[in-house]
């Protein structure tokens, strides 16, 4: 391949053309370590130097100079570098020792933040280069290459600057997975071919799109096919039938209104060949078969006007809004012109022409007669040498497009009005035309002219141009048609494509690209594609058979406002993408599916997590990016657990196929795969264990045997089988599906099953030390019984003749039990770490076993301090209680403590994976935008929480009133009794007034008692509202509250004074009624 080729970055040569981006930590740090021998003090006779006072390297220029670059910093690195430079260093000896390594430990660590890995800075020359010294040491005999000699070979082609010595052994390591401490040219050409296959691939997932099969099909009269499909701005549909039927339709393709716009008497002559909407007015414009264009309104279809005379047919019709009441009307024609009417005070123009003379009961104007107006310019260009078959005028480019099956000018993007080439007026100034007036006739009569050469380019194209479609912001044309080719153009390079999407077997009828950059294409043959912009690959076929569309393609339409695909035949049909929810921009997932396993490797300080996807995830552990996936790790079934061999290198999966697996995990490859012959029941743990010198890999799961595996670096088969079974594994092992396996080298190895037995075998003899079983407590109802995970404590189990506590497992009822190895009463200890008695989950201690944390199906995680907990005798109480904190929202199935780091790491079926300080405090989740630095404590989320954890109902604190067991007043009432010292205990103590605490079974039986018959026992926010807004009784409306009121009219202010003298009369007396009526 020449050097100087451009290849797409999605193939791995393109990767390996990337360019090498310093990071601006380097430039700083390299910076600072050139200024630094001016401004170093006199070193200390420990060899420590002072910081000087004011750094000479200002973070205000730097950022001058790098501004872009400083502005991709997360704030907390910005925060860190300012503190750097405002600290003020003190000229102790001890402080500035101190300090100086701080700020070597933070921006170092700042680098590792920012710095690519080295393989993906090769470049396609320093590739060449590597395979020449390859070449050359293996001339010399040196068919293989240990680390040193890999050192200096890659320094030597790539630069001393551009590769670090940790960098270039991590490579090494990667490369040689089997720790055999030798590597060839093959093994680095596989690995960095696979890496960037494997990326190549993680990337085609991640732009995965299908449609939602089978289509929508609305069935439709019978009549003439239907000749165009458009769309309005709320995705309402129009579709209009050759023989002037045009209908509206909702996106649910109901009909909403439907008419002949054709008069019966003429409908026999006339034909629809195109239509588009003219929406600033509300109007149609249809073009007809007798060369007429009819505008009619939308709303209800009633005619407007029409212009006749046209020159030819217009075959495809189209409107632009161009300026305030200025607009533009295109029409490509049979005979291959290009026509344009541009007219200004459109609405001026219209409500004119509306008041002309009817003809055919449509006021009617000649084309002609409308050019003659000052406001209407009529352009028509010869553009191409047959019909035209689709014509759109781009107002992102101010041109038109237009398309033809004549292959010397298939594909045209000309201007609108004039010649812009300057050569081309000369020409004509020069060369005037001797009859000026049959000159200027032929202008307005529309008589077709040529544009000049630079005013437009002509794409010549294989059996011509069907359809086409243009992206902007791609800068990107494609085109489609009779030779199945969809080809993908620079609009200003005409002379090849830049890429050909072969997958059609039949002409492309439409095509369409969307703002997602994703090409829709339709065949005759009813098949859609969808092909990616930047891979050029097909990511969706959705053919005939699938979709359920039938009959002869009619018109095709993408809808951006619903994401859909509009299809007529004998039918109409849509098909809708299949969407993916809007992500929520407070949840962060790390994978798409519930997570089931990760782990932590120290050598590359990776996180690698397992979900049911049957994905695989690598993350950076020191900041939280993701660096590597790989898919279909078990055939698209679940991982269910994963180990790592004692180098790292190399990584072992189990599955719900009944295999494991062993990787090179670092570009993906499956080096081995094991698995019985006679069965594929699903494997449940495994591990990696060493006897005797030997390396074996096991596998437990349904099949309720030991399954082990012999790992040797020259066994070059891929699948392997087990050795043979331990004969106490056959006669007296599990006889229920084994769940989980746990290893205490040199010598002991615990397994656990589902119902409740576990066994710790001597992996040596293979016969059976113990055995265990949970007990079960008298309950009516069936209890879970399983043991789903078991740990030793390794600092105990080595001492052989204690008889502390040294296995601790999970069980039913949520609790945890200790076993003891040596005591003759095995079970030492037992209690309930879960406060809502949840099953316990996950497990994990620190490597001096002194302190537990387990973690439950409720997402909570609980820490104990167990180090003098079992030691000699059996203990009643639960150890010492030190911290808890909700981690996840669902079940928690793996965690563990990374000592060397003083962190937690968790994943959770919620599709998480996050960090954890051992206090507790939240570093971040794996996935999430913003990276973190591990060693910077400012870049944790802490004191932050997870969103999801903190709005979720059972995350809630409980409180009696938000329970209904006790009102404000009783509170009140309590506060008052308990504050006031004369109250005798016995009313303090009064169980009315005190706030019991409230269990899970307590609500859950109140709940099936009176309240909520058919909800769970959960405290949900829905049950919560209820209690609280519920309307209380007060034995119906008062008196006052049962008055109406009524506004009181205005009266004038002055009043007459009553007459008083009437006081003491009798209001019934003849006298008083003749003297009331006179």
């Amino acid at each position: 391949m020449p050097l100087g080729r451009k290849v797409r970055p999605s193939s791995a040569s393109g990767h390996l053309e990337t360019s090498t981006l310093s990071s601006i930590l380097n430039e700083l740090k390299e910076t600072t370590d050139a200024t630094d021998l001016l401004f170093r003090r006199a070193q200390t006779s420990l060899g420590a130097y002072r910081l000087p006072a004011v750094s000479p390297v200002s973070l205000s220029s730097f950022s001058e100079a790098r501004g872009e670059e400083i502005e991709q910093l997360p704030e907390w690195l910005l925060k860190e570098l300012l503190k750097g430079q405002q600290r003020s260093h003190s000229i102790g000896l001890m402080e500035n020792i101190l300090e100086s390594e701080s700020v070597r430990h933070r921006v170092d660590s700042s680098r590792s933040q920012w710095k690519g890995k080295i393989e993906q800075q090769v470049t396609l020359e320093q590739l060449q280069k590597l395979h020449v010294a390859f070449q050359d040491l293996e001339i010399n005999g040196h068919k293989y290459l240990d680390v040193e000699n890999f050192k200096r070979t890659l320094k030597k082609c790539m630069g001393s600057q551009n590769a670090s010595d940790e960098q270039i052994e991590k490579l090494f390591m990667k490369i040689d997975c089997s720790a055999t401490g030798r590597i060839r040219w093959h093994d680095f050409c596989t690995y960095m071919q696979l890496e960037y296959a494997e990326q190549h691939e993680s990337s085609a997932r991640l732009k995965e799109v299908s449609f939602a099969l089978p289509a929508t099909i609305k069935e439709i009269p019978h009549g003439e096919p239907v000749l165009k499909i458009c769309s309005l701005l709320d995705s309402t549909l129009i579709t209009a039938r050759e023989d002037g039927l045009v209908s509206f339709w909702s996106p649910q393709l109901k009909l909403i209104r439907s008419k002949m716009v054709f008069e019966k008497a003429y409908r026999k002559s006339k034909w629809l060949m195109d239509f588009t909407v003219m929406t600033p007015y509300n109007k149609l414009i249809l073009g007809t078969g007798d060369r007429e264009l009819q505008l009619y309104e939308s709303s209800n279809f009633e005619p407007y006007l029409q212009i006749s005379g046209l020159e030819a047919i217009p075959l495809n019709v189209d409107y632009c809004y161009t300026d305030h009441d200025e607009c533009m009307i295109l029409y490509g024609d049979d005979q291959g012109c290009v026509n344009i009417l541009l007219i200004c005070s459109v609405g001026e123009v219209l409500r004119t022409w509306k008041k002309l003379p009817k003809l055919e009961n449509l006021p009617n104007i000649s084309l002609e007669n409308a050019t003659l107006s000052p406001n209407v310019t009529y352009i028509r260009w010869k553009v191409h040498g047959d019909w035209v078959t689709q014509l759109k005028y781009y107002d992102s480019i101010k041109a038109v497009i237009s398309a033809s099956s004549h292959e010397p000018t298939a594909l045209v993007i000309g201007c609108v009005v004039g010649a812009t080439n300057v050569e081309q007026q000369m020409k004509e100034i020069k060369e005037p035309r001797k009859d000026s007036k049959a000159r200027k006739a032929q202008s307005v009569l529309g008589s077709p002219s040529c544009r000049a050469e630079g005013d437009q380019i002509v794409f010549r194209v294989h059996k011509g141009v069907k359809t086409f479609a243009l992206s902007k912001k791609n800068n990107l044309i494609v085109t489609g048609g009779m030779d199945r080719i969809i080809r993908m153009w620079n609009p200003y390079m005409p002379g090849r494509p830049t890429g050909m999407l072969r997958g059609h077997m039949a002409p492309v009828f439409y095509v369409h690209i969307s703002e997602e950059d994703k090409i829709f294409s339709m065949s005759t043959d009813n098949t859609v594609k969808i092909w990616d912009v930047e891979d050029q690959t097909c990511l969706c076929t959705a053919c005939s058979k699938n979709s359920g569309i039938k009959g002869e393609i009619s018109a095709c339409h993408y809808i951006p406002g619903i994401r859909s695909l509009c299809v007529a035949t004998d039918t109409l049909a849509i098909l809708h993408l299949r969407l993916r929810s809007p992500p929520d921009p407070h949840l962060v997932t790390s994978h798409k599916k519930p997570v089931l396993c990760c782990k932590f490797n120290k050598v590359f300080r990776h996180v690698v997590s397992c979900c049911e996807g049957s994905v695989v995830k690598v993350w950076d552990f020191d900041s939280g990016k993701h660096l590597f996936e790989f898919g279909n790790a078990h055939g698209g079934s679940a991982v269910t657990c994963l180990a790592f061999d004692p180098s790292r290198r190399r990584l072992i999966t189990g599955g719900r196929d009944g295999c494991l697996n062993v990787w090179n995990y670092n570009n993906g490859h499956c080096l081995h795969t094991l698995k019985r012959e006679d069965k594929s029941d699903e494997v449940c743990d495994c591990t990696y264990v060493e006897v005797n010198k030997n390396k074996y890999i096991i596998g437990v799961g349904w099949d309720r045997r030991i399954n082990l595996f012999y790992d040797s670096t020259e066994n070059f088969h891929h699948f392997q089988k087990p050795q043979a079974h331990w004969q106490d594994d056959i006669n007296r092992g599990h006889k229920e599906d084994i769940l989980c396996i746990a290893q205490c080298p040199p010598t002991l190895l615990a397994t656990s099953s589902y119902d409740g037995e576990i066994i710790v075998w001597n992996m040596i003899s293979g016969h059976i030390c113990r055995k265990f079983h949970t007990s079960i407590a008298a309950v009516t109802k069936p209890v879970d019984a399983s043991v789903s995970r078991v740990i030793f404590l390794k600092t105990r189990a080595v001492k052989f003749e204690s008889a502390a506590a040294s296995l601790v497992s999970n069980g039913p009822q949520g609790h945890l039990y200790f076993w003891s190895l040596r005591a003759g009463d095995p079970l030492i200890a037992s209690f309930a770490p879960s406060r809502g008695k949840s099953l316990i989950t996950g497990i994990a201690v620190t490597a001096d076993d002194s302190y537990l944390y387990a973690a439950d199906e409720d997402g909570y995680v609980y820490v104990h301090d167990i180090k003098d907990y079992a030691l000699q005798h059996p203990e009643q109480e639960a150890p010492k209680y030190v911290n808890h904190w909700r981690a996840h929202l669902n079940l928690v199935p793996s965690l563990e403590v990374i000592d060397e780091e003083n962190i937690l790491l968790s994943c959770s079926t919620d599709r998480t994976v996050r960090l954890w300080s051992l206090d507790g405090e939240y570093i971040g989740t794996f996935g999430q935008a913003e990276p973190w630095e591990i060693f910077t404590p400012s870049s944790w989320k802490h004191p932050m929480v997870p969103y999801e954890i903190l709005i979720h109902p059972q995350s809630m604190p409980i409180h009696p009133v938000l329970e209904g067991k006790s009102s404000d007043l009783q509170l009140r009432e309590q506060e008052k009794i308990t504050q006031d010292p004369a109250t005798p205990k016995e009313a303090i103590s009064n169980p009315r007034l005190s706030p019991a605490t409230v269990t899970t079974e307590d609500i859950q039986d109140e709940i099936s008692k009176r309240l909520y018959a058919n909800t769970s026992s959960r405290r949900l926010k829905h049950e919560r509202s209820k209690l609280l807004n519920r309307r209380i009784s007060h034995g119906g409306p008062n008196t006052y509250r049962t008055i109406n009121y009524y506004e009181i009219d205005s009266f004038p202010g002055n009043c007459r004074k009553p007459d008083l003298s009437v006081l003491g009369t009798d209001i019934f007396s003849a006298n008083y009624q003749g003297a009331a009526r006179n």
